[in-house]
C-alpha cells in the first residue's frame, strides 16, 4: 500500500468513527421518545418526566462552547476520546437507574458527554480534511443526523417492545466502543494550539451560568415556573447578571472563553446570526408542524411521521449537495440560496388549511430542509474560514451553539405563542371546552394527543378544537415565515470572502 492509499485509510477510518459518535449522540434522545411510557411505569417519578430530556439538553448547551474551547488549547484527540468515554459510562449508568432520580443525574452525564462529542465532531472532520474537501466532508454529519431521525423512533419502539428498555442506553457500547477505538488507533493532529495560557475558568462558570439561566427560563417559562413567580424573577436576575459579568470578564482575560472581537469580522458575526435564525424556523416547524397535522388536519401518527421525515430529508440532501458543489457554487451565493428556500418552504405553510394534503405538506417541509441543509454548511464554513487555524475548535463550537440558542428560543417562544392563542380561542368561543381539558392543554400541548383527552372531548366540539389548533399554530408560522424573510435580507449583507 502507497503513502497516499495509508493515509486515505487513515482519514477513512477518522471520520466514520467521527461520524458514529455524532451519530450515537443525535440518536439518543429519539430513541428515549419512545421508551418514556414504559420507563415511568417501571421507576415511577412521572414528575420529573421532563427532566430527562431537560438535564440532557441543558448539559449539553454547557458543554459545546467549552469543549470546543479546550480543543484549541489541549490534545483534540484526547478530548474527544473522554468525551466518548463519559457518555458510554453515563449510559451504562442511565441503563442501571434504579429511580427516576438516578436517571436524571446519569442524563446530566450523557449530556456533557453528548455536547463534548458535537463540538468535536466538526473540528476532527476539519482537521483530518484538506481545505478543499472539507464541505464535502462536513456535509456527511448533516446526513448523519437525517440517518438518526429515521432510525431513531423505530430503532427505539423495537427495543422497548422486544426487549428491556435499559437496552436504548446499553446499546451504546458495541457502536460507541468502535468510535472510540478509531479516534484512539488513527486520529493525529496538525493543527496549532494556543499554549503558554491558562483556561479562563471564570469566564467558563458565569458563561455556564448564563447559558443554564437563559435556557431554564425559555424552557420552563409558563409552564413548571409561572412567569410571575418569584423564582422566575430570580433566575431571570442571575441571568442578565451572569451575561453582564461574563462580557465584562471576558474583555479583560488573557485567553477568553470567547473573544468578541471575532464579532467585528461580519463573516463570523453574520454566519453564526444567519444559522441561529434558521435554526429558529426549522426546529419550531419540527415542534409545532405536528401539533397542526394531528390536531386540526386529522392525520394519523403515521402520516405526520412520513411529513415530518421530509424535514430531515431535505436537510441532509441540501447539505451532502451543497458539500459536494461548494468550490463553484461559493459560500455567498450557497446562502442565499438557502435562505431563499427556507423562506418559499415557509410561505407554503401559510397556505395550509384543514384541506391540506399530507404530500402538500411535505413538500413544504422538503425545501425548508433543503435550505437549512445549506445555510447549515455554508455558515459553519464561513464561520471556520473567517478565524485563525488556532481558534477552529471555539469558532466551531461556538457555531453550534448559535444553532442549538435559536431552535430552543424558536421553540419556547412559539410554544408560548401557540398556547395562548389556543387557550383564547377555546375560552372565548361560544361553545367552550370543560375547565379540566382546558388546564390540561395549559400543562402541555401533548395531552392533546392523549387518548384519554381525546375520549372527553364531546363530539360536537371536535370542530372547534381543530378551529383552534389551526388558528394558534398558525400564529407560530407567520412568525416562522418573517423571521425567514428578515434571515434572507441578512444574507445579502453576507461578504463573499
Amino acid at each position: 500500500m502507497t503513502a497516499v492509499d495509508s493515509d486515505s485509510a487513515r482519514r477513512n477510518w477518522i471520520i466514520w468513527a467521527a461520524l458514529l459518535a455524532l451519530f450515537l449522540g443525535a440518536l439518543d434522545a429519539l430513541v428515549m421518545t419512545a421508551a418514556m411510557p414504559t420507563i415511568i411505569a417501571e421507576l415511577g417519578g412521572l414528575h420529573l418526566y421532563a427532566w430527562t430530556y431537560t438535564s440532557y439538553f441543558l448539559a449539553r448547551a454547557v458543554a459545546l462552547p467549552i469543549f470546543g474551547k479546550l480543543s484549541d488549547m489541549y490534545s483534540t484527540r484526547l478530548l474527544f476520546l473522554f468525551a466518548i468515554g463519559l457518555f458510554l459510562a453515563a449510559s451504562i449508568a442511565a441503563g442501571c437507574s434504579p429511580s427516576m432520580e438516578f436517571l436524571v443525574v446519569a442524563r446530566v452525564f450523557q449530556g456533557i458527554g453528548g455536547g463534548g462529542i458535537f463540538a468535536l465532531v466538526y473540528v476532527v472532520l476539519s482537521d483530518v480534511s484538506p481545505p478543499e474537501q472539507r464541505a464535502k466532508t462536513i456535509s456527511f454529519a448533516s446526513a448523519v443526523w437525517g440517518v438518526s431521525s429515521l432510525v431513531g423512533p423505530t430503532l427505539g419502539g423495537f427495543i422497548v417492545t422486544w426487549f428491556s428498555w435499559r437496552w436504548i442506553f446499553f446499546i451504546n457500547l458495541p457502536l460507541g466502543l468502535f468510535s472510540f477505538y478509531g479516534i484512539a488507533s488513527y486520529f493525529q493532529e496538525f493543527r496549532q494550539k494556543t499554549t503558554g495560557k491558562t483556561l479562563d475558568l471564570l469566564g467558563a462558570l458565569l458563561l455556564s451560568g448564563f447559558i443554564l439561566g437563559l435556557l431554564t427560563l425559555i424552557m420552563t417559562g409558563g409552564r413548571e415556573l409561572p412567569v410571575s413567580s418569584l423564582p422566575y424573577i430570580l433566575i431571570g436576575i442571575a441571568t442578565i447578571v451572569s451575561g453582564i459579568c461574563f462580557y465584562l470578564v471576558e474583555g479583560r482575560a488573557e485567553n477568553p472563553m470567547l473573544d468578541f472581537s471575532f464579532f467585528k469580522n461580519p463573516s463570523y458575526a453574520l454566519g453564526n446570526v444567519l444559522v441561529f435564525f434558521a435554526s429558529f424556523a426549522i426546529f419550531s416547524l419540527f415542534a409545532y408542524a405536528p401539533i397542526l397535522l394531528q390536531g386540526a388536519l386529522s392525520q394519523t401518527p403515521l402520516q405526520v411521521g412520513y411529513a415530518m421525515l421530509s424535514l430531515s430529508l431535505g436537510w441532509s440532501i441540501g447539505s451532502l449537495a451543497v458539500g459536494r458543489n461548494m468550490h463553484w457554487i461559493g459560500a455567498k451565493k450557497a446562502t442565499l440560496i438557502g435562505t431563499v428556500l427556507v423562506v418559499i418552504g415557509t410561505g407554503l405553510t401559510l397556505l395550509f388549511s384543514r384541506t391540506t394534503t399530507i404530500g402538500e405538506c411535505f413538500i413544504a417541509f422538503l425545501i425548508v430542509g433543503l435550505g437549512m441543509g445549506f445555510v447549515s454548511l455554508t455558515t459553519l464554513l464561513v464561520v471556520q474560514d473567517s478565524v485563525e487555524p488556532a481558534d477552529l475548535g471555539v469558532a466551531t463550537s461556538f457555531h453550534q451553539f448559535s444553532r442549538t440558542m435559536g431552535g430552543t428560543i424558536g421553540v419556547g417562544l412559539c410554544g408560548g405563542i401557540v398556547t395562548d392563542r389556543l387557550i383564547s380561542e377555546l375560552t372565548t368561543a361560544g361553545q367552550r371546552l370543560p375547565e379540566n381539558l382546558i388546564g390540561m392543554l395549559k400543562e402541555s400541548m401533548a395531552n392533546l394527543f392523549q387518548k384519554e383527552f381525546q375520549a372527553m372531548v364531546p363530539d360536537v366540539m371536535q370542530a372547534l378544537l381543530q378551529d383552534a389548533v389551526l388558528k394558534g399554530v398558525y400564529l407560530a408560522l407567520v412568525i416562522v415565515f418573517v423571521v425567514s424573510l428578515f434571515n434572507l435580507g441578512l444574507s445579502l449583507l453576507l461578504p463573499r470572502k
